[in-house]
């Protein structure tokens, strides 16, 4: 691992010039509606004590990206809240 030592005053000075550059960014695209987030396989089996084959049994909706499932973090809430229930 190698470790960068910059002084105090040039690390906030550069956080400072990111934040005006994310600020500006958003000025010229607008702020974008919160949208879900997206959860891999392993953190919903994770979240849920299952295993990765219970999305199989047409329980937990997903979006496949390659060869990788997805799911929407809203999905995952509703369905933990159901079991409570």
């Amino acid at each position: 691992m190698k470790l960068i030592i910059i002084d105090r005053k040039a690390w906030e000075q550069h956080c400072s010039d990111f934040a005006d550059f994310v600020h500006r960014i958003e000025q010229l695209i607008g702020n974008p509606p919160v949208k879900d987030e997206w959860l891999d396989n392993e953190a919903v089996c994770r979240r849920l004590g299952i295993s990765k084959r219970y999305r199989d049994m047409g329980k937990i909706s997903y979006s496949m990206i390659g060869h990788k499932c997805y799911y929407k973090e809203s999905d995952i809430t509703e369905l933990l809240n159901a079991k409570s229930e």
